[in-house]
Parts: structure tokens; sequence; C-alpha cells
């Protein structure tokens, strides 16, 4: 089992080029499984983790419901966002500046094949990176992603999850809050779920703002052990 993730940071990117890029590597992994099982040869699958920022935009997954966005085109533009209907599980997300967003397309047949599973490390490893800012974040049951103060009247959102897998192969992710634009937020009802506001790590520490990178460090660094993986950073060719 190859247990290597070849990492790119993409900087600032627009959506739908950086999901053309994943869907890419996608189905170069998928392809490689096809092959080794038709033929039954032995190619190593390749991991890959990509790190994104992308002006604002919002997506709508497969089983979302569109009248969570809550303004129309138009508004849409004067905003400066887009909007896209994609392929991932979940409902309506918003990603902009100041938001670390995740790629990791995996095969988890390299690591394990459960979903639920993946879903819970993804979590884990953002937990984990809010706790060394001394910030007690928690899963919500029944809703993916990472919360604070969950079970209270002050409940909120700081990073969402939506994720998509085709023969344990991954791709999509996690948007974590680092120093976001949390105005954008008013515009969909978050991941369907009326009632609980979203917040981002620089307002919890009522910093102006917080060092991106030294989030993505940490992200990885969790990563690497909660999945025993093994991080390569790449040049970036895209």
């Amino acid at each position: 089992m190859n247990k290597k993730v070849h990492l790119q940071d993409l900087g600032r990117r627009d959506y739908k080029k950086t999901w053309d890029y994943q869907e890419e590597l996608f189905r170069h992994i998928i392809d490689l499984k096809i092959k080794n099982r038709r033929e039954e040869s032995n190619l190593v699958t390749p991991n890959h983790f990509l790190f994104v920022e992308h002006p604002h935009v919002f997506t709508l997954g497969k089983s979302g419901d569109l009248s969570n966005l809550l303004v129309n085109e138009e508004e849409l533009e004067r905003r400066g966002a887009q909007f896209y209907k994609i392929n991932r599980g979940g409902d309506i997300t918003y990603h902009g500046p100041g938001q670390i967003v995740g790629y990791p397309i995996l095969d988890l047949d390299n690591f394990f094949t459960d979903i639920h599973k993946y879903l819970r490390l993804l979590e884990e490893m953002v937990i984990l990176t809010l706790s060394e800012y001394g910030l007690k974040a928690e899963r919500s049951e029944g809703e993916t992603g990472v919360w604070l103060d969950v079970g209270t009247p002050f409940a909120r959102k700081i990073c969402a999850m939506g994720v998509r897998a085709s023969r344990w192969v991954t791709m999509h992710g996690f948007a974590l809050n680092v120093n976001a634009d949390l105005g954008y937020f008013d515009l969909m009802i978050p991941c369907g779920i009326k009632d609980k506001a979203v917040t981002s790590l620089n307002v919890e520490l009522g910093s102006k703002e917080v060092d991106m990178e030294e989030v993505k460090q940490k992200l990885l660094r969790h990563f690497e052990v909660l999945f025993k993986a093994e991080i390569k950073k790449e040049k970036t060719t895209t």
C-alpha cells in the first residue's frame, strides 16, 4: 500500500479550474485501478493533497437545495461571486479568500476502505489543529464538519466538509475558515442548516489575521499522523 501523498499548494485559484484538475487526478487513479483489475497487474496508485484558496464562490452538492442560496444571479455578480452545482455530497457551501480549502485525492485502498472513518479523521485533523490555538472544537451529531460550542445556543461552524468517492478514491474535501469574510455566509443557509452561526479562526482569537501557512503546516502534521501518511511536497505545475 502506497502511503505517500503528493502535496501541491495551488495558491489562489479559480474554482472551476481547480475542480477540473481534481477530476484529472481522480480519474487517473481510477483508471489505474481499473487497469490493475482487468490485467491483474499491480501498478501503484498515487495519492494527492491540494491546498487552495478560491475567489468568492458558492457550490451546491448533489443533495443540496437551491433555495438555500438566498440571492439571485445578479446579486452574486455584484458581490464578485460565482456559483456551481457540483458532484460532492452535502448542501451549499461558500469558499473565498481567507479560507484554507483542502482536497485530499486519495486511493483509500492505500489506507482503509471506510468513508465514515475517512470523514471522521479529516474532522479530527481540524479539531487537533484548532486545539493548538486554544479552541475546543467538536463534531456535531448528524452534521459533518467541525463546530464550536456544540449543544449550546452559541454553536457555530468553523469548518465545512463534503466529499465524493468512487472505487474508494476521494475528491473534494474541507474548507476551514481562518481569515474569512463572514459576510458572504449571510447570502446562504450554510450546509442547509438554519439557526446556526458560522465563525472564523481570526474572529475566535480576536486577531486581525492568522498566519495561513502556519495553520496549513499544523493540518498536514496531524494528517500524516492520523492517516499514517508521508507528505511529499511537489512543485505546482498546473
